[in-house]
C-alpha cells in the first residue's frame, strides 16, 4: 500500500468511526489569601501542548471517578470531584499505529485537596498552575478554551453566592 493510499484510508476511517470517548479534569483550586482561583495544565507526553488529565474509560469506574483517577496519575492531584459534567470537547490523537482517530473528552470539575509528592507520570509532564484566561490561552482545543471560560463565570458565580452567604444578616440588611 502506497503512502498516498494509507494516509486516504486513515482518513475515511477517521470521519467514519464514531469519536472515541475519554474523561478529564479541569482540576482548580481557590488560593486562601486572595480567593483567586487557579487552574492546573499539563504538557501531554507525545507533543508537549498543554491540557488537561484525561485518560480512556476503567472497567468498573464511572466517568467522573476516571477523571480523578487521571488526575491522580498525570498531575498528582487529588480532591473534590462533581459528578456532573462541564461539558465535552473534541481533538485529534493520533494512536501508536499512526492512524488518528476524534476523541471526545467529557470534563469534570476536580477541586484540589492534595497533592501528592510522587505520582505515576511524575517527571513525563511538565505541571503548571494559571489563571483561567492563561489556560484558555495555551491550549489548543477551542472546545476546551470555552470550557475553561464558562468554568470561570461558574466559579465566579458560586464564590460571589458564597460570600453573600457568609456576610452576617445585619450587614445585609443595612447594606440595603
Amino acid at each position: 500500500m502506497t503512502l498516498l493510499a494509507r494516509l486516504a484510508s486513515d482518513v475515511q476511517l477517521m470521519f467514519r468511526r464514531p469519536p472515541r470517548q475519554q474523561y478529564g479534569a479541569i482540576c482548580y483550586r481557590v488560593k486562601k489569601k486572595s480567593g483567586d482561583v487557579e487552574v492546573l495544565l499539563v504538557t501531554s507526553r507525545d507533543t508537549g501542548r498543554w491540557v488537561i488529565p484525561k485518560g480512556w474509560p476503567m472497567e468498573g469506574k464511572c466517568a467522573h471517578e476516571v477523571a480523578a483517577q487521571e488526575a491522580l496519575e498525570e498531575a498528582g492531584v487529588r480532591g473534590a470531584i462533581e459528578t456532573e459534567t462541564l461539558g465535552a470537547y473534541t481533538y485529534p490523537k493520533v494512536l501508536r499505529d499512526g492512524v488518528q482517530v476524534i476523541c471526545k473528552v467529557q470534563v469534570y470539575a476536580l477541586e484540589v485537596t492534595d497533592m501528592a509528592k510522587n505520582f505515576k507520570e511524575k517527571g513525563e509532564r511538565a505541571i503548571e498552575w494559571v489563571s483561567f484566561d492563561e489556560a484558555a490561552s495555551r491550549v489548543r482545543e477551542p472546545e476546551l478554551r470555552h470550557l475553561f471560560l464558562a468554568f470561570k463565570q461558574k466559579m465566579a458565580d458560586r464564590l460571589s453566592a458564597k460570600a453573600v452567604k457568609q456576610t452576617p444578616v445585619a450587614k445585609r440588611i443595612s447594606a440595603k
